[in-house]
């Protein structure tokens, strides 16, 4: 069973598999162009950097980064910048997406554009793996950027996102935590009514490739002995890999929770287009972005 405890082993599978080109959108961005050529020098991913040249060679000279056989592409517009950055994915040229620079409105209509984007078919959706003190191992969130109120079948589409990741990075069943207020199924509560009938499709065979289990309170998501305390008897309770929330407002708070209260590190990606796609906050450290590229090279 695949239990992963610390976000570098995502630098570690991705060592194991072919090294894949990153289109950076909008480069200049000291954090972002720290990011990717330190997973350059860990022999994760080979960079392409679009944006403008000049400040891109400013900051690389001003950061003492080697930059020798690293392509620059020079569009200092960033909006058209991400359509170049997409445009080299779509023929090819690149496997993973990456955003700087340039807003994420933008980012996401160069990405989404029906003609020249990178649409799957698949609802876009937001993954974060969180390295907590506090957990026995690493816990994944969904959907915190993405998707602000996903319906029924949102939330399927999101849950399929996820489990194709975690599938493709080594884990076989990866446990599933639907998260609501309560344990008990009240229609008046979309989130537990949801949670339900996901965790029956789950149990029915709809959905494959994981376990998982919901409604559940946060306390019975993380903490074995609280589940135990109330009687719920679940595969998932106190070991989930994977919380799944019933809204944006959930997640979000969840996800700044971990990092502002518990100094959570993470590592960030979008599922569902034709490549994942490394869209992450100028906040985040340089350490995070750097997670999520490798956990985009994983993928």
């Amino acid at each position: 069973m695949m239990i992963l405890k610390s976000l570098d082993s995502f630098v570690d599978i991705a060592k194991q598999k072919p090294r894949e080109k990153i289109a950076v959108a909008a480069a200049e961005d000291d954090n972002v162009i720290g990011a990717v050529i330190s997973a350059h020098e860990h022999g994760i991913v080979t960079p392409i950097l679009v944006g403008d040249s000049a400040k891109i060679k400013a900051l690389c000279f001003e950061m003492n980064h080697n930059i020798d056989g690293i392509e620059i592409i020079d569009e200092p517009n960033p909006a058209l910048s991400a359509r170049k950055a997409v445009k080299l994915v779509k023929d090819g040229n690149a496997q993973i997406l990456m955003k700087g620079l340039v807003s994420t409105a933008d980012f996401l209509r160069a990405v989404l554009d029906k003609e020249n984007g990178l649409r799957k078919g698949e609802l876009l959706s937001h993954i974060g793996f969180f390295e907590l003190a506090q957990y026995h191992k690493l816990i994944a969130l969904t959907d915190a950027a993405q998707n602000i109120a996903p319906t029924l079948e949102d939330k399927i589409s999101i849950l399929k996102n996820s489990v194709e990741l975690f599938n493709k990075i080594g884990y076989e069943k990866p446990k599933i935590a639907l998260v609501a207020a309560v344990e008990t199924i009240n229609p008046k509560m979309e989130a537990t009514v949801h949670a339900a009938l996901i965790t029956m499709m789950n149990k029915r065979g709809q959905i494959k490739g994981c376990i998982v289990d919901g409604p559940l309170a946060f306390d019975n998501i993380v903490s074995k002995e609280a589940s135990l305390h109330k009687g719920i008897i679940s595969e998932v309770a106190g070991d989930a890999d994977l919380i799944l929330a019933p809204n944006i407002e959930v997640a979000n708070a969840l996800y700044k929770s971990f990092t502002y209260f518990a100094q959570a590190v993470v590592a960030a990606i979008i599922l569902g287009a034709a490549v994942p796609i490394v869209l992450t906050s100028r906040a985040d450290s340089e350490r995070s972005k750097l997670m999520s590229i490798a956990l985009a090279a994983s993928y």
